[in-house]
């Protein structure tokens, strides 16, 4: 049997390649299987520039090759940028006759990364048959004039978070131009150069220049599709925020067999610390966590009931036993507000391991917000619940005498916070124009109040008075924030053709 129909029966091919009937995004598959080899190479010479958030030359080196895209496209382009940020990069297409302005937002900086944890090094662009947790073995790019395999992934930091959206986008473009197909709306692109650092710069570049910057609607181009590999659209994202907890016990480690059961242990102390703040369900157990939560619609209710409930598939994939909030599903649970601990560490582990009762304990925790949670308040909230279990909380490393008058001491490092959760209501004349358009090319779409990742929706709707929805290209499995990120390549043509009627629409 043809492996394609294989796929097909299986659900593994996009819903595109047979329910597809936007004229733009047709025309658009017919100029990309012609182009194949040389989009894949545009998209390689930008992955091969070094981009983590911190490293400020190369990550201007990555918006000068994106400003020389948009020229070689005779897309009107500049850098734009405050003291001491990284530069968004801004391009303008200008349509005679257009009464509104569609703007479309990616990324071009990544997380950071360890060279060692990757099969291949993170910025030499490796094509792989399929993903290497399948055998998926090195191949080269197919020659000019053959197709990709639609299922070999292509490997780099950023390949699906986020520079895919940006090729797409600028291929998209040349889809339009070489079918002589007319855009109605002004389109404007907003490349940003320090998502990942937490878009610490961005709402100061945004204020600094509303003009250059407003749209009807932001198109937010990041974060993956669906499980299933059905196209998503995310109505709204969760805010994050973070506390770093440092928990003290002796000025220096003590040997275990002589001080055990005398010195107390701050490993010990902060796991009981973090116990108390979530039961086995996951409900977060700090008091007033969700008082401030704004219900949601009933379309959104709606919606959520109408998505595919694929929980067990996605547990066989990742070896999971159980699920933290069940019955409750995936969908339902990043709708909800969460307290996540992302990271522990105390003395030394493994063959380093010593016996001691460790001098500290450090967590890191993110809390995820929903739309109506406020973030300081939210913050307060926790550190309240930390000082009802009997910590005397400091905002910087304790003192000799703060830790000698104190049973149980933590620093509490609050971090930066920003605006909250937004949701643009998915009954807007927009939204539903947008719902119809994507499922026009990619079929019937998962349509999701908030997505449960964060992005920077707030700091873009506050400064500009905008509106903003998520629409996603990669692959759900693409390795993002970690070793061995990828993009499959369906994914990138599925892009292609998305933006190209979304650019039109």
């Amino acid at each position: 049997m043809n492996r394609y129909l294989l796929a097909m029966l299986a659900g593994l091919l996009p819903i595109s390649l047979f329910t597809q009937t936007n004229p733009a995004a047709q025309a658009a598959r017919l100029w990309r299987q012609q182009h194949e080899r040389a989009i894949v190479d545009e998209f390689v010479e930008l992955l091969k520039i070094p981009n983590v958030s911190h490293d400020r030359e190369n990550v201007r080196r990555n918006a000068e090759c994106i400003v020389k895209m948009m020229e070689k496209r005779q897309i009107p382009s500049r850098l734009v940028t405050v003291e001491g940020a990284n530069p968004v990069v801004f391009g303008e297409i200008r349509v005679p006759g257009a009464v509104r302005t569609l703007v479309f937002y990616a990324h071009y900086d990544g997380q950071p990364l360890d060279p060692k944890e990757w099969t291949s090094a993170p910025f030499t662009p490796t094509l792989r048959s399929q993903a290497i947790g399948k055998g998926g073995r090195v191949i080269p790019l197919s020659p000019p004039g053959t197709p990709f395999d639609p299922e070999s992934r292509l490997y780099a930091r950023s390949t699906g978070d986020d520079k895919a959206p940006i090729i797409a986008l600028m291929s998209a473009v040349d889809a339009i131009r070489s079918a002589g197909l007319k855009m109605k709306s002004n389109i404007k692109f907003a490349f940003e150069g320090e998502e990942e650092a937490g878009s610490a710069n961005l709402t100061k570049i945004l204020a600094a220049n509303k003009d250059l910057f407003s749209g009807d609607v932001w198109f937010m181009c990041d974060g993956p599709v669906h499980q299933t590999r059905r196209q998503q659209i995310a109505f709204g994202a969760r805010d994050v925020v973070r506390l770093d907890l440092t928990v003290y016990g002796a000025k220096n480690e003590l040997h275990s067999g002589h001080y055990g059961n005398w010195a107390p242990n701050p490993a010990m102390l902060l796991a009981r610390l973090l116990v108390s703040m979530k039961n086995e369900n996951g409900h977060v157990l700090v008091d007033h966590f969700y008082d401030d939560i704004e219900p949601m619609s009933d379309i959104e209710k709606q919606a959520i009931a109408d998505a595919p409930d694929n929980d067990q598939e996605l547990m066989h994939e990742l070896w999971l036993g159980s699920t933290e909030g069940a019955p409750s599903k995936l969908l339902d649970l990043i709708n909800q507000p969460s307290l996540n601990i992302r990271g522990m560490a105390s003395a030394r582990i493994g063959a380093q391991a010593s016996n001691v009762v460790p001098s500290s304990a450090i967590a890191s925790i993110d809390i995820r917000l929903v739309k109506g949670m406020d973030p300081l308040r939210t913050q307060d909230r926790v550190i309240n619940h930390i000082k009802n279990q009997g910590f005397f909380v400091v905002d910087k490393a304790p003192s000799a005498e703060v830790r000698q008058a104190h049973p149980k001491v933590v620093w509490v490092d609050r971090g930066s916070a920003g605006f909250g959760a937004v949701r643009t209501p998915m009954d807007l004349p927009i939204s539903q124009e947008v719902i119809r358009v994507v499922e026009s090319v990619r079929g019937s779409a998962v349509k999701l109040p908030s997505m449960g990742g964060s992005l920077p929706l707030a700091d873009i709707e506050r400064p500009l008075g905008t509106r903003t929805i998520v629409i996603p290209i990669a692959n759900h499995d693409n390795n993002q924030h970690s070793f061995d990120e990828n993009l499959r390549i369906q994914n990138l043509w599925d892009g292609i053709e998305l933006f190209t009627a979304l650019l039109t629409m």
